[in-house]
């Protein structure tokens, strides 16, 4: 941690470009790294008002973290995949992602949140691509409502 902390700007920018926003993610890791050793002790908080106060990190990503590096459920991770399938599969109607977790965690009982998000991210990922859905092979297409889908692709099933 303490590593990243005082790395060099150029040289972490180089080794993370492929990912996009690479200077300002950069920043954010330095930043962040820098708040973990001085204030945390080099240890990751176990809390969502501690990990957002981290440069660089929100809810979704202090949602995966305490998620899964601590089964602590304190959202729901929305994502991309998991926007979209939660508005296909009627869940919600709301865009933001914020209010997309709230709309959820009324849905789904505490303990599956961290489960709940795998399971969209999976699905939108392998079978309900955003462009082309697989609807004919869907393992839930008899509980899908296919809002959003064309009719030609829900004719197909």
């Amino acid at each position: 941690m303490k590593d990243y902390a005082n790395a060099d700007p150029a040289e972490l920018e180089q080794d993370i470009k492929t990912t996009g926003f690479f200077r300002n993610k950069a920043k954010n890791i330095r930043t962040c790294c820098r708040k973990l050793v001085e204030l945390y002790h080099s240890e990751v908080p176990r809390t969502m008002a501690e990990l957002t106060y981290l440069d660089g990190v929100g809810r979704k990503t202090a949602n995966v973290v305490l998620g899964n590096a601590f089964n602590i459920n304190v959202g729901i991770v929305v994502d991309t995949h998991v926007a979209r399938l939660s508005a296909r599969l009627g869940l919600t109607n709301e865009e933001s992602p914020e209010k997309i977790e709230q709309e959820l965690v009324k849905l789904v009982p505490q303990a599956q949140w961290t489960l709940f998000s795998h399971w969209l991210i999976w699905h939108g990922r392998r079978r309900c691509v955003a462009r082309n859905p697989d609807c004919p092979n869907c393992e839930i297409k008899k509980l899908c409502p296919r809002i959003g889908v064309s009719k030609e692709i829900s004719a197909r099933t």
